[in-house]
């Protein structure tokens, strides 16, 4: 590939954890990370999903010329353990099919951007930073692009904006969105109605992992498109403050029962599924924000990061896997 040489091979699990994680976290008590993404689509050039291997290999040369000498990380091929810890640690999509062709994931030295080649739009720019932070998240999203736009021209139309393989994403092809932990609204039984109230207002959730995934454990990714700014930021210091008043009105009895029952069923399980995995964490991070434990919620965090997402076959291992994992994790590490 033209350029590619210039760029260096990430090795997993190096010691540089994603920005996100930072321990200076802005309402890191209810707010996990800030995301601003921003897609762009390359003039004259199909959609991913209707082009041909060619066009695809070609778009990634054109991309990747355009960051040479940017000092990003570019990965090209994956293994199934990478594209775990890059799912976990919210650096790509879910569904970001690595072994189609053309694809390519660039990330910058201190983890805080992500950029996916080729994924549903030709380039997408994910800014990623810590706790409540949208301000700085799409600053380095839009600086990004608009890097990127100085080599290439962007699919635009003089009326609608810039084109985008999702007719939703038209526009400004812009989605905000933070993660947040609502525990204490999910334990009064209110987050149902809560997150209902957030769809009325033109608010998109969805759970830890991105789209069609639920909110297990209260952990709610709450986002916008096309730069309602102004509304999203209004609805996210409203959880804020709704989250913190919650968790007060149940106070920290409760909170210490829930972590005792949360270190027994991890004790005495020999496995432990996906989804139950993350309702012990979110109990865990939630006794950690109490300070009834050794760990932080900070640390709590990075544990969601490395999750054990596999399932099928390997569906029995990862769950021992996950199980000796947290186990490993709490061990004397509680107040």
């Amino acid at each position: 590939m033209r350029g590619a040489q210039s760029f260096r091979r990430m090795v997993l699990l190096d010691d540089r954890p994603p920005a996100w994680l930072a321990a200076d976290s802005p309402s890191g008590d209810v707010v996990l990370a800030s995301r601003a993404r921003v897609a762009r689509n390359l003039k004259g050039a199909r959609f991913p999903h209707r082009a041909d291997r060619r066009e695809l290999l070609a778009i990634r040369d054109l991309i990747l010329d355009g960051f040479q000498g940017s000092g990003l990380d570019v990965l090209r091929q994956i293994t199934q353990v990478e594209w775990e810890y890059f799912v976990g640690a919210r650096l790509c999509w879910l569904d970001f099919e690595f072994e189609a062709p053309g694809r390519a994931l660039m990330l910058s030295p201190d983890r805080s951007l992500s950029l996916m080649v080729n994924e549903e739009d030709h380039i997408r720019a994910q800014g990623l930073t810590a706790g409540w932070s949208i301000g700085a998240a799409d600053e380095l999203a839009q600086s990004a692009i608009e890097h990127l736009g100085e080599s290439v021209i962007y699919a635009e139309h003089p009326e609608l904006g810039y084109l985008t393989a999702s007719p939703s994403n038209v526009g400004k092809g812009q989605r905000l969105s933070a993660m947040f932990h609502l525990i204490g609204l999910g334990h009064q039984e209110r987050l149902p109605r809560v997150l209902n109230a957030l769809v009325q207002r033109g608010m998109i959730t969805r759970g830890l992992f991105g789209e069609q995934t639920r909110a297990v454990g209260a952990f709610v990714q709450v986002s916008v498109t096309n730069g309602r700014r102004s509304e999203f930021v209004g609805a996210c210091e409203y959880l804020i403050d709704a989250e913190r008043q919650a968790r007060a009105e149940v106070g920290s009895r409760v909170r210490g029962e829930r972590l005792d029952a949360t270190l027994g069923y991890v004790e005495r399980s020999p496995i432990i599924p996906l989804a139950e995995a993350v309702r012990v964490l979110a109990y865990l991070r939630w006794a950690a924000v109490g300070e009834l434990t050794a760990f932080t919620a900070r640390d709590v965090d990075s544990w969601l990061s490395l999750l054990e997402l596999s399932g099928g076959e390997d569906d029995d291992k990862s769950a021992r896997l996950r199980a000796d994992f947290l186990r490993a994790r709490i061990s004397g590490k509680v107040r």
